[in-house]
């Protein structure tokens, strides 16, 4: 089953739980919600969805995601971590979102909308190490609102180009793949290209 007829088939609803659920749970992480929002929008683009109805509820239900993974992590986070990394949870995902709140601090639940495997654990560690809540919810909503409804209308734009009546299954897996590059290059940078210039540039006589 192809992506659109998934979207078509679950709806307002199904998409509005995808996101939900993704920020909220462990085993949101092999959510993709990143390849939802953007033929959402498509869609949108070709009359499928109404976008006004689609926009509120995927920025509220990504928001409230949040809020639960905070909550969830603030509970049990200590039992779920012990339970499921190295399973659902990777090292270098929790490594690359230390990494990440040192260096920008609270504005990290901001960034990590936009990486997919950040989106589920930036706000289940935030509660489990006791991040303040004000900020982390000011923070929840800017990132939402900026993700949940940024993506689905540039995937609008892109669809409202398409002329009517012609197929957007062959537009649709090109959008979703350049979707998935975009998100994966600073991830796959820091992993792989990173790692050998830093050894490299030690040896490099200073100037």
């Amino acid at each position: 089953m192809d992506i659109i007829t998934i979207l078509k088939t679950f709806g307002y609803a199904g998409v509005w739980t995808a996101l939900f659920v993704e920020g909220a749970f462990i085993f949101g992480i092999f959510l993709p919600g990143d390849t939802l929002l953007f033929p959402i929008g498509i869609l949108a683009g070709q009359d499928v969805f109404n976008l006004w109805i689609m926009l509120p509820g995927c920025f509220i239900s990504a928001f409230l995601g949040n809020l639960a993974g905070y909550e969830i992590g603030k509970r049990w986070g200590p039992k779920l971590m012990e339970k499921y990394k190295g399973r659902f949870i990777k090292e270098s995902h929790l490594t690359m979102c230390n990494e990440f709140f040192a260096k920008y601090g609270a504005f990290t639940v901001v960034i990590c909308r936009f990486i997919h495997f950040a989106r589920t654990l930036v706000p289940f560690m935030a509660g489990m190490t006791g991040m303040p809540y004000k900020p982390f919810v000011i923070y929840s909503a800017i990132g939402a609102l900026l993700w949940a409804t940024g993506v689905p209308l540039l995937g609008y734009f892109v669809g409202s180009l398409i002329p009517a009546g012609t197929s957007i299954d062959h537009y649709i897996l090109p959008a979703i793949a350049a979707v998935i590059i975009l998100v994966a290059i600073k991830p796959l940078y820091k992993k792989f290209i990173a790692k050998r210039i830093a050894p490299s540039s030690k040896n490099l006589p200073p100037v």
